[in-house]
């Protein structure tokens, strides 16, 4: 049997001919992404040599810009850090900044068919540039950075292939969505998607549901490479690099369809988002505080477009806040230009800068006892974006915005 996109990577990364489920492998890093928490004094340890500066990246997102003392210290400690080893690719608090994943696809630095590791769960929205890319611990990650290698357990994989193309007002996140409420978890397990759908997807749409590949828990979701892609690369980083396709013999777990253009704008009910969709039309009139639209996986200047388009003319419900953040300070820029931010802000949302913030409850945006949020971002865990008792809904930009209008769940006009 033949290979799939993420075995035949590792076989490359890794020296050999063939890797099948089952098989360990070490493998060498060709990105290493290191993030603020990195250096936190919590987190920090001493390290004595950089295997490569050159793999290295350095993204400030999660506290940015530094809401306190300790974070401030993390900052300060990371810029030494870039300093003593020569690291080139440092991303402080400025215009090359942003949230690590959405920094790394601005610049290309996920290369078709390499290896990227980073310490953060949602790592895998560089599988979309047909990179076997995942989160790992810190200490795997220093391992990472001092030795030039990783290891992994070889899982099996299921294939989704795309047909058709989505109708107007359905999104990639309802396509998360779907996939997550009608399969579940993918625990232990790999997801590579293709299909003559694929070509119909724009790059920030296959960035939304791989970066959403982490709520599957699966290992690693894994886009084939098009000309799209190609185009989108080559345009960004010089670097060499080569794709990896599937062999038509490739052994797959399961192979699944998804019909594209047969589904619909979708919710996931508060807590979890595995087996927990349903249509917007279920929830609608539930009564809200707060929304939100941002994050690794929602704060694509698609999604600002998005959402200024169902905002344009109207104003945000009384009562509520709509807080909006930009992936980059480069979407944020471009956002501008394009007058996105100017219509969002005259119809009451406050746009801030890039960073991870009220998507893990960081700062920003926190949520507090009893409120409900509508949220465009990763996760819908409880607790997750500030206090327990909050109930936070996950839906695409397009229903939050609509839903910030309203004052309740409700669905966008399409």
């Amino acid at each position: 049997m033949g290979m799939t996109i993420v075995e035949k990577i590792f076989a490359r990364a890794s020296g050999q001919s063939r890797v099948a489920p089952g098989d360990l492998v070490v493998v060498d890093v060709d990105c290493a992404v290191m993030l603020d928490m990195s250096f936190h004094k919590t987190a920090r340890r001493e390290i004595l040599k950089v295997h490569d500066p050159d793999k290295v990246v350095i993204v400030y997102d999660h506290m940015v810009p530094a809401p306190d003392k300790d974070t401030a210290e993390a900052h300060s400690a990371g810029r030494e850090f870039a300093r003593k080893f020569g690291i080139r690719r440092l991303h402080d608090v400025g215009p090359d900044q942003g949230i690590s994943h959405a920094v790394v696809a601005d610049r290309a630095y996920a290369l078709p068919g390499s290896v990227l590791v980073c310490s953060d769960s949602h790592t895998c929205a560089s599988g979309a540039f047909n990179c076997a890319a995942r989160g790992i611990g810190a200490p795997d990650l220093l391992a990472a950075v001092t030795t030039g290698k990783t290891w992994y357990r070889v899982g099996k994989t299921i294939r989704y292939d795309f047909h058709g193309s989505l109708q107007p007002g359905v999104s990639a996140k309802d396509l998360f969505l779907h996939l997550a409420g009608t399969w579940g978890h993918h625990t232990n397990q790999n997801v590579e998607f293709g299909g003559p759908g694929l070509a119909g997807l724009s790059i920030d749409q296959r960035r939304t549901v791989a970066a959403m590949g982490a709520e599957l828990s699966a290992e690693f979701a894994t886009f084939e490479c098009d000309d799209r892609l190609i185009e989108y690369v080559k345009a960004r980083n010089a670097a060499p690099f080569t794709p990896q396709a599937p062999d038509a013999d490739a052994d797959y777990a399961e192979r699944r369809t998804v019909d594209l253009g047969a589904l619909q704008p979708l919710v996931a009910l508060p807590d979890a988002v595995i087996r927990n969709s349903v249509p917007v039309d279920n929830v609608a009139g539930e009564k809200i505080d707060q929304a939100f639209i941002g994050s690794c996986a929602n704060g694509t200047l698609e999604d600002l477009a998005e959402a200024a388009r169902v905002v344009k003319g109207r104003k945000v419900a009384a009562g509520v806040r709509l807080l909006v953040t930009p992936a980059t300070q480069a979407t944020y820029a471009a956002a501008l230009k394009a007058g996105y931010v100017e219509t969002l802000v005259e119809a009451g949302a406050v746009v801030t800068s890039a960073t991870c913030g009220a998507c893990f409850g960081g700062h920003m945006g926190v949520l507090g006892p009893g409120e409900t949020c509508i949220t465009a971002s990763t996760r819908n865990f409880k607790g997750r974006m500030g206090d327990p008792t909050a109930r936070i809904f996950m839906a695409s930009p397009a229903t939050v915005a609509a839903s910030a209008i309203a004052g309740h769940i409700t669905g966008a006009e399409r």
